[in-house]
């Protein structure tokens, strides 16, 4: 808006005060009603207006279904409660699964050795308002390691994508060390036969690996199957 607009809507201000009831005229009341004239143009809506829409905006994110998330997978029920919990996304090339948890109140850290998907999933944190809880590292997770205690981890196929065996085994065993007692691991695999990756990662490795944990495998969408291992306490 130019200077010269703005004193306009200070004139108008000051007069529109002159022939209302006031016992004076101070410079806090001018500001004032120049808010109230700028915002009336804009139409801005009213704070407890505002706060509502952004309650109910809030609430939706809140909901698997926004992000395209099947209301009964996997990944929604055993991260119920994921309020105040690190999480690990890693392979994040879809943003839907980062920032439904960020959402649900997780710090969130995602993990995609392609930079425009890191950018994409910080992008769309940022317009969500989930800035804060999203962090995101351009690597994959043959050269990075977590920072914190996590308490969940979600991979996508693409995540050990050009890892050998010995690579996946001494990923899988640092992100295991980052996880406290009664974490949970979510891995999406590829059916065999359906993509190249089924063989990168089969779910017998997976049961191998995870071996004194608490283990399942739920098929989802399309020819997709999670596997669930749950980190028992020590004794």
């Amino acid at each position: 808006m130019s200077r010269s607009a703005l004193l306009k809507i200070g004139d108008e201000a000051v007069e529109s005060l002159r022939t209302a009831d006031q016992m004076g005229l101070t410079e806090i009341l001018v500001w004032q009603e120049v808010d109230r004239i700028i915002a009336l143009r804009l139409r801005l809506p009213a704070y407890n207006t505002w706060k509502r829409r952004r309650l109910r905006v809030l609430e939706a994110y809140r909901t698997p279904e926004h992000w395209g998330i099947d209301p009964n997978a996997m990944l929604v029920r055993a991260l119920a409660d994921s309020s105040d919990r690190h999480v690990l996304v890693a392979g994040a090339d879809r943003e839907g699964p980062a920032l439904y948890l960020a959402a649900r109140g997780a710090a969130v850290t995602a993990v995609e050795p392609a930079e425009d998907a890191v950018e994409r999933v910080v992008k769309a944190a940022h317009a969500a308002g989930l800035t804060e809880r999203v962090r995101g590292y351009c690597a994959g997770l043959g050269a990075w390691a977590p920072d914190v205690a996590l308490h969940a981890v979600v991979c996508s196929p693409s995540a050990f994508a050009g890892l050998d065996a010995h690579d996946r085994a001494r990923v899988i065993e640092v992100l295991q060390s980052a996880t406290v007692d009664g974490g949970v691991h979510l891995v999406e695999t590829i059916a065999a036969g359906a993509d190249s990756l089924a063989d990168a990662l089969p779910l017998e490795e997976l049961a191998h690996r995870y071996r004194g944990w608490t283990i399942s495998v739920e098929k989802s969408a399309g020819r997709r199957e999670t596997f669930m291992a749950r980190k028992e306490a020590v004794a």
